[in-house]
């Protein structure tokens, strides 16, 4: 799953993890994030909301430039 976390434009970390808990995926990799100070969310603060609300999904934050098979 594909999870905007940067917050004022779209979902921060906690909603994204409501979202993550209503899809249940396996993998979610956070996007739209730390581009510049206002989009604040991060992967770290994903996974903090995810354990919060007990989900199992494993977090990717990619690199730029960075490919995976899926």
């Amino acid at each position: 799953m594909l999870a905007s976390i940067g917050g004022h434009f779209t979902m921060g970390p906690e909603r994204a993890a409501l979202a993550v808990k209503l899809v249940n995926p396996k993998l979610v990799i956070p996007m739209h994030f730390g581009t510049f100070p206002v989009l604040s969310g991060t992967p770290r603060a994903l996974e903090q909301a995810l354990k919060a609300e007990h989900s199992k999904a494993r977090v990717k934050a990619m690199a730029i430039g960075e490919t995976i098979k899926l």
